[in-house]
């Protein structure tokens, strides 16, 4: 049974963002997660890989999250707008920044939103359950779940507005991250068996990625 283990590392705390590159952009407002492809039992389906992920945000935060990482915004000043975000995230998305939260809060940016990329790979490749909840809740997969519930998150921290902000883009694919096949990791500190049946792809930070 492939298993992840937690960073369990501390939250630190990220820069104001400041705007990067030129021309002049009128940002439209932030909105929720509106859209999604579901089944007749609510579960929210990804049917196609990361890359095209039916969990839509509406276009303000896509196509704005888009032209501002093109512009030259680097991640952490993305994650640090789109951490202000009121629009709430659906359940489906609040499990992917669950596992930001207890996996990667003490990893980098970039770390960060390499493990969401995780979860929705996953759930996109049909050799997970189809659901991102139903990914992250699924028996001995991340080491912060126990019987399929959650530890209590400190809503009001930095740390787990960021792992929103993380989600959000994760959802738009405005920012590079792991390609669509990475669907394991682990921690540095540890050496599981199973990583000797997969491929290597990328170390980032304490985490390192594997494909099939």
């Amino acid at each position: 049974m492939l298993a992840l283990a937690s960073s369990g590392a501390a939250a630190q705390t990220a820069p104001a963002a400041r705007p990067f590159g030129a021309g002049t952009y009128v940002a439209p407002a932030i909105a929720s997660v509106q859209r999604a492809v579901a089944t007749v039992t609510g579960s929210v389906l990804q049917t196609q890989p990361a890359q095209s992920v039916s969990v839509a945000l509406a276009p303000a935060i896509a196509n704005e999250a888009a032209w501002l990482y093109r512009a030259g915004w680097p991640l952490y000043a993305l994650i640090d707008r789109y951490s202000a975000a009121s629009a709430p995230l659906s359940e489906e998305a609040k499990c992917v920044a669950t596992a930001v939260y207890f996996e990667a809060r003490g990893e980098s940016p970039e770390g960060q939103l390499a493990v969401a990329h995780v979860v929705m790979n996953r759930a996109a490749s049909g050799k997970y359950p189809s659901s991102w909840c139903g990914t992250v809740k699924q028996p001995a997969q991340f080491s912060f779940v126990r019987h399929g519930r959650f530890p209590a998150i400190d809503t009001g921290s930095y740390a787990w507005r960021k792992a929103q902000a993380v989600t959000r883009l994760a959802i738009t694919n405005a920012v590079p991250s792991l390609p669509t096949d990475v669907l394991w990791y682990h921690a540095n500190y540890v050496a599981p068996s199973w990583r000797r049946n997969l491929t290597r792809v990328d170390q980032i930070g304490a985490h390192i990625f594997y494909r099939a």
